[in-house]
């Protein structure tokens, strides 16, 4: 086979350029020289050696094109293939009966009266590469380690559970509640790959289409990561990422390749299925998506391998001696190769070869069938594992497999290539018929004809079950299979938060710090210390976490090899291949990324890791909420930290870092715990409290989210009869009203339970109400707290009615509440409906801007005068003061004129 390496023309570009070689001798001296390196000092020298002489060629301007894609033909050579260890006859056989049970699966799941849907054409051009990949490639967990991690491809999930079928993983039932979770429980099997879902099956969500390469990428690095801190043997773990074409139009599927080689991540492997065809139509119709992607990754400095060609094409790659039909090979647009993918061999005779004389004597002695199975190398198992060994032997670099199938393989004319073939999910009787006879299946015509299409099992005994079963038992195990090991860790006591119970005295520091410092105690810990993960987008120093650089240092695989511009200072820079620091750049995306594949390695690799994920607030739940799902899906645990938090606390930096919603978003995962905590004692009990439940005995499987904030205030010591229960659950009161007539409570959080405690001041010295001060750690798990207790009233109408905690701690008590925060409203309201009494809530609601803080709480009118005004409204309502007296707080107050409140304080980034 001519293709790949041993062709003769350069290439530049994709396409061939004949320079002409004036003196073959010494051209060949060059290339022995570098066989010779290879052969003697490995490959790893050799690709340095090539490297140091591109650059030596560039600073002697000698012009040295960029080699960014090659010709459209297989990068490995027919001839450099090795030997294939499988039993070719029995793998078809094996996947003829996965493609089958994938597809009636599929079809029965759309039955009369259950109508689910679901996914048959990406199985269907993918399932050689994932059999290779099951019967030679994917290690599992039995010897003790985390095994390989492999991401499938969400749409391709059918075929994952017809193998786990066949391998008596999965039974009938469970494949007929294929997409009916809750109806057929306990047997239902989810429509994607779900960890939430099937805990004991999948290992990583995959849809939504993006996350999973990016994810990819984040556990290799994390596998390296653990390695080399000595937390986890991962030396042998392998990542692979099954991904489509289509899918790689995705920012987030490209937009981290550069992290993969520049450290090297040769553990990692990049499937990409190029069958041509997004969801509804051509990748790129006009152009050639395998060429751009190649192009994308070499310039991103990962290894490529393309699979165009099955081995029916070896014989006319051969007689290629000019170069003609590789020409045509490079510039028939994709769109083409769709059509060719649904035509007859006649049409591809007159269309493809017909066009010049040469190409047309390299077919005359073929017949138009032969021509027709002229195919894809995504469909022959063994050039699939010649690519797969290359991808494993080499060495420095990450690499990507771009393997070309046809969607839709082997469902028949009526799916094949089809544009339409992600919206086809029933086969009709005369495809099924078809499609059995294609894949050589021993079924009836009647029981293709009478009801449902049946299920095809060889038999427990057969010689192909027998032959699944030797090949995972000698990789290792099922896969995919999630198994939890990790033991529970031993938590420290109270010792290690007595620092941020203490308050801050006399001086002001912002939340931010004081969590940083109960950080900085835990980490000193010596049962959990070693095992916390600190993330940041390039923020270290603005959040006053760069005390951590002279200890924990910064994560980097190749040290420091420079000398640190701030190398003077105590807190300064400092990498190492051991640090414990991960620094990710500026890149919310990859440092969630991170932080899942940290907060999951308890179950990937046994072995739990406590990520701390510190951000700006703004940039988080709004910017990668995807990822939040992601890793409430993956069954992720740890701390995300959503600093300079609050629509009004970071004002200098205006509208876009002006995060007044983040925990409202928050609300709307169920696996997030979130927290506004407004004293460093808070943050000590919601930690300790978090750490008990996500990694002490019967851990659960959720995550922490704090909103901090950058602005400072003195925080009180931990008071004597401090309500922790309340502190957890959401509510505690913190001050008490001593004087007044009139009664109200204020209920404010973070932030906001300064500008409380001054208006509980001002309505006793001014107005003569008395006012409580509560502190809302947690608006979100209050009203959770609540809709849990109103269904389980709804459903069990015969019991005692329970009473959400909420209504229990602020029942009894007289007058109205005013609700606080530097939140929106649609915040504090979550609670309004089991608040009892009249209820009311100030907010900041609608764009941030630039401004002081004072100013900007004027504006919204969240100040303590106008919580003053908020109080004295309500009561007003109530009949207990006169409605003239709200004009006189206006005016004396001067609430109507931004310029006239106090700017506030200022500065506090940390």
């Amino acid at each position: 086979m001519a293709s790949g390496s041993d062709r003769n023309p350069i290439i530049i570009g994709g396409l061939p350029s004949q320079v002409p070689d004036f003196d073959p001798e010494e051209t060949q001296e060059w290339l022995d020289s570098l066989d010779a390196a290879v052969d003697e000092r490995g490959r790893e020298r050799a690709r340095y050696l090539m490297l140091r002489l591109i650059e030596r060629a560039r600073e002697k301007r000698v012009a040295v094109p960029e080699m960014r894609s090659s010709d459209y033909v297989n990068t490995i050579a027919t001839k450099d293939e090795p030997f294939f260890p499988g039993n070719e006859e029995i793998e078809r056989k094996v996947l003829n009966a996965t493609r089958w049970n994938a597809a009636v699966m599929v079809s029965r799941a759309q039955r009369p009266g259950i109508g689910v849907g679901g996914h048959i054409a990406t199985f269907a051009s993918s399932a050689s590469l994932y059999d290779v990949g099951f019967n030679h490639f994917f290690r599992g967990k039995d010897e003790g380690d985390g095994g390989d991690q492999i991401f499938f491809q969400g749409h391709a999930s059918p075929g994952v559970y017809a193998r786990a079928f066949l391998l008596d993983r999965l039974s009938e039932a469970q494949l007929d509640a294929f997409r009916q979770e809750k109806s057929k429980a306990p047997n239902g099997l989810s429509s994607y790959p779900h960890p939430r879902l099937m805990p004991d099956f999948w290992e990583f969500p995959t849809v939504s289409m993006g996350l999973g390469p990016l994810g990819a990428i984040y556990q290799a690095r994390m596998n390296r990561y653990m390695e080399a801190r000595g937390i986890a043997d991962t030396s042998k773990s392998h990542v692979w990422a099954y991904l489509g074409d289509g899918e790689m139009d995705e920012p987030e599927s490209l937009g981290q390749l550069s992290i993969a080689a520049r450290e090297g991540l040769d553990n990692l492997t990049f499937v990409v299925n190029c069958n041509l065809q997004r969801l509804d139509g051509p990748v790129r119709g006009n152009g050639k998506i395998m060429q751009e992607l190649e192009s994308q990754f070499r310039g991103a400095g990962w290894n490529v391998i393309k699979l165009v060609w099955d081995r029916s094409w070896d014989p006319l790659l051969a007689q290629d001696r000019d170069g003609i039909l590789v020409n045509k090979l490079n510039s028939t647009p994709d769109g083409q190769f769709q059509t060719y993918a649904t035509e007859t061999g006649a049409y591809i005779r007159e269309h493809f070869f017909g066009d010049d004389q040469r190409l047309r004597a390299m077919v005359e002695n073929m017949t138009d069938d032969q021509i027709l199975h002229l195919g894809r190398g995504g469909h022959d198992h063994k050039k699939i594992y010649a690519a797969y060994a290359a991808a494993k032997a080499h060495k420095g670099q990450p690499t990507v497999i771009l393997a070309q199938t046809v969607k839709g393989w082997t469902l028949g004319p009526n799916f094949e290539g089809r544009n339409a073939t992600h919206q086809m999910k029933k086969l009709t009787v005369d495809d099924l018929k078809g499609f059995r006879d294609r894949l050589h299946l021993p079924i009836p015509d009647k029981d293709l004809e009478d009801g449902l299409p049946p299920y095809y099992h060889p038999g427990r005994n057969s010689e192909e079950i027998q032959y699944m079963h030797d090949r995972r038992k000698g990789l290792g195990g099922y896969v995919p299979t999630r198994v939890v090991r990790a033991e529970p860790l031993k938590l420290p006591d109270d010792k290690a938060y007595a620092g941020a119970k203490k308050g801050s005295g006399q001086q002001k520091i912002a939340t931010t710090m004081a969590f940083v410092r109960v950080l900085k105690d835990l980490m000193r810990d010596k049962e959990i210390g070693k095992r916390f993960v600190p993330i940041a987008p390039d923020e270290y120093r603005t959040f006053g976490m760069d005390a951590f650089f002279p200890s924990a240092k910064i994560y980097n695989p190749l040290g420091q090899q420079y000398e640190s511009v701030d190398r003077e200072l105590l807190l300064a820079y400092k990498e190492s291949p051991t640090g414990q620091m991960l620094h990710d750049g500026i890149t919310e995306a990859g440092c969630t990324a991170s932080l899942i594949a940290a907060g999951s390695a308890y179950a990937t690799h046994g072995e739990p890791l406590i990520p701390v994920y510190v951000f700006y607030s703004m940039f988080g739940f709004q910017r990668t909420g995807d990822q939040f799902w992601q890793m409430a899906d993956q069954l992720a645990r740890g701390f995300v930290l959503g600093a300079t938090a609050g629509r009004t606390t970071l004002t200098g930096e205006g509208l876009q870092h002006a995060d007044g919603h983040s925990q409202l978003l928050a609300s709307t995962n169920p696996a997030c715990v979130s927290y506004d905590p407004a004293y460093g004692y808070e943050i000590a009990h919601i930690v300790k409290d978090g750490l008990r439940r996500m990694y002490g005995e019967n851990a659960e499987d959720i995550f922490y989210y704090l909103t901090v904030y950058n602005e400072p205030i003195q925080h009180p010591a931990e008071p004597s009869d401090v309500d922790v229960e309340g502190i957890l659950k959401g509510l505690h009161r913190i001050k008490a009203g001593e004087k007044g007539e009139h009664a109200a409570r204020i209920l404010a959080s973070g932030v906001a339970v300064p500008w409380a405690v001054e208006a509980q001041q001002i309505l006793a010295d001014e107005w003569n109400v008395k006012a409580d001060v509560w502190s809302a750690t947690s608006w979100n798990e209050l009203r959770r707290d609540a809709v849990e207790i109103e269904e389980h009233n709804l459903l069990h109408p015969e019991e005692e009615q329970r009473v959400p905690y909420v209504t229990q701690k602020l029942q009894g008590a007289e007058g109205p509440t005013i609700a606080v925060s530097d939140w929106m409203r649609a915040v504090p309201d979550q609670i309004a409906r089991w608040v009892p009494g009249t209820y009311q809530s100030l907010g900041a609601d609608g764009f941030g801007f630039a401004d002081t803080r004072g100013a900007a709480r004027r504006f919204f009118h969240i100040d303590a005068q106008s919580i003053v005004l908020g109080v004295l409204t309500e009561l007003a309502k109530e009949g207990k003061v006169d409605r003239s007296l709200l004009k006189q707080a206006i005016d004396r107050y001067q609430l109507l004129d931004v310029t006239a409140a106090e700017a506030g304080e200022a500065g506090g980034d940390a």
